[in-house]
């Protein structure tokens, strides 16, 4: 039983407690944020400044919804997907930190929206999605909240690519960051966070072992790259398919076997797709897989695989382990399907490393304190984060290392500044 009230929709508010020691465990790892933090609550910039939040609720972003509410922000926030919940985390988010919080691990889709709503109800200036849910729902269903907005944030790929759809039909109504498009964003979240945490979701499901296995990767943007560079370090054997075909002879010369997506699946042992399309793993490759194949998603949304094609095909279905569904087809072969087809990295393990998100959510909290500085000069469009915050960003990690680094003489400026010197 969920508990509910006015203030927040979670599994067990006494889950509390241990909700609090995930937090503490993540913000150790998260130094820029909590530099950003620590100015938030002596200048407020977001003082009065109504926020709603459509989020994968995490120890990580629980340390960002807290340095937002401590810049002054009024925050509620609610689940971006209904499996990657921490269910003790929100617990701790409304129970002891008092922000409003509505997710519960695995929510009916119904809940799901239901959950947006609850968002949206305090009628918010600003917005912050991961996939761009709770703007739609914004934009089609509560169209009279839109003159309050000021602008939002964007986190992921596949939410850029839906906004950017909207600005060029001219159905945007408030400008939007695509927090994605930083460097320090989609650079090393994507790369190293989707990369590691997407192993890890597909060790933690199966316990297989990974050397030795032929390990397809279906797309080569940021998020591929991560996935197949960390599959190689354990032994597997990665083949990449792409679309693309700069980014498919990129992997080429990264050392990959590249070949279209029919061929892969044949040779398979365990498929992964990070492309933000639609059914790029169809019924017709279904038909083409092995015995044993294991399938997992790490794209946004949970319709890179056709499921309905595959349970239409199967004639049983078991769930044999937690996040794995076993699919027997009607000529013996089993196909293995994790985490439902959502997120495996944040479904059937806790999501990016820390340390990945710090840089990640230190962009959401500053590209949001940008939006409000800036709102009556921006247009309604999408804008990438400016490059002062990403620099500033890198700095801080880089000094958080330990780490430093040279800086230009004068005489080196004023060289690249110049067109006079040369050969």
């Amino acid at each position: 039983m969920s508990v509910t009230t006015t203030d927040y929709d979670v599994k067990d508010i006494g889950l509390a407690e241990r909700g609090l020691l995930k937090i503490e465990w993540a913000g150790a790892e998260m130094p820029v944020l909590e530099l950003i933090r620590q100015r938030f609550r002596k200048e407020r910039p977001l003082e009065g400044m109504r926020l709603s939040a459509c989020l994968h609720v995490t120890s990580e972003t629980a340390n960002l919804a807290i340095t937002l509410r401590d810049g002054g922000a009024q925050i509620i926030l609610c689940a971006s997907n209904p499996l990657s919940t921490q269910d003790d985390v929100a617990a701790a988010l409304a129970g002891e930190h008092g922000i409003a919080t509505y997710a519960i691990k695995g929510e009916d889709d119904a809940t799901y929206y239901q959950h947006i709503d609850a968002a949206l109800a305090q009628g918010p200036n600003l917005t912050m999605d991961d996939g761009a849910d709770l703007l739609t729902v914004l934009h089609t269903q509560k169209a009279n909240l839109l003159p309050d907005v000021v602008g939002g944030t964007e986190e992921t790929t596949t939410g850029v690519v839906r906004l950017k759809s909207m600005a060029k039909d001219g159905a945007l109504k408030y400008p939007v960051i695509a927090v994605n498009e930083a460097m320090t964003k989609h650079f090393f979240d994507n790369r190293y966070g989707t990369g590691q945490s997407t192993i890890d979701g597909v060790i933690r499901a199966t316990n297989i072992l990974l050397a030795g296995k032929t390990f397809v990767v279906v797309g080569y943007g940021w998020c591929g790259r991560g996935v197949a560079s960390r599959a190689r370090g354990l032994g597997s054997h990665v083949v990449v398919t792409e679309i693309d075909p700069v980014r498919a002879l990129e992997a080429l010369m990264d050392g990959y076997q590249v070949m279209p997506i029919a061929e892969a699946v044949a040779r398979a042992d365990i498929i992964v797709t990070v492309t933000g399309n639609l059914n790029v793993l169809d019924r017709q490759h279904v038909e083409r897989m092995k015995d044993g194949a294991i399938l997992a998603n790490s794209g946004h949304f949970n319709d890179e695989i056709n499921i309905p094609a595959i349970e239409e095909q199967a004639r049983s279905k078991r769930r044999v382990r937690d996040f794995v569904d076993e699919y027997r087809l009607p000529d013996g072969r089993r196909i293995y399907l994790l985490a439902e087809g959502r997120l495996v990295n944040l479904s059937a393990a806790e999501g990016h490393p820390a340390a990945v998100m710090d840089m990640s959510f230190a962009n959401q909290a500053l590209s949001a304190e940008y939006v409000v500085r800036n709102a009556k000069q921006l247009k309604n469009e999408v804008y990438v984060v400016p490059e002062e915050i990403d620099r500033e960003i890198a700095r801080l990690k880089l000094h958080s290392m330990g780490v430093q680094i040279d800086t230009l003489t004068s005489e080196q400026e004023k060289y690249l500044a110049s067109w006079e010197q040369g050969t």
